[in-house]
């Protein structure tokens, strides 16, 4: 059996988490493993699963409230140990700047174009797996 990836989704919004699970798949592509999705709503869900699971990469929404996913996503490179690698939903490609202040590893916009979207998690996912090697 092979392993599976964990990916944390973050977003207060049911439909953008499932638009997440939707583009990507179970498997964004054939080199990496399989993905099992954690589902956050909120801030404090997102610090529980950190602790509670093995997150491969985060996915977090920069439109969420009140905790933004770009101030989400600076404050976990900031505080957590060997913070997994995150990628970030931009609401416009203008916000991009937003995107390497909160030093996001990778952006893609809102609406999710799902090659665009499967093809950034599945290079994040390839960059976990060399660092985990």
């Amino acid at each position: 059996m092979q392993p599976t990836a964990t990916v944390l989704v973050y977003s207060d919004n049911a439909d953008t988490r499932e638009q997440v699970r939707l583009a990507a798949g179970r498997r964004p592509a054939p080199d990496v493993p399989p993905v099992a999705y954690v589902e956050c709503a909120t801030l404090p869900g997102v610090l529980a699963a950190l602790e509670e699971h093995h997150v491969d990469v985060c996915v977090l929404d920069g439109e969420t409230a009140p905790a933004g996913g770009m101030g989400v996503c600076r404050q976990l490179k900031d505080e957590v140990f060997r913070c997994p690698p995150v990628l970030l939903l931009m609401g416009r490609p203008q916000d991009a700047w937003l995107a390497t202040w909160s030093r996001a590893d990778a952006a893609v916009t809102h609406p999710l174009d799902p090659a665009a979207f499967a093809e950034a998690l599945a290079g994040l996912l390839r960059s976990r797996k060399a660092v985990d090697a």
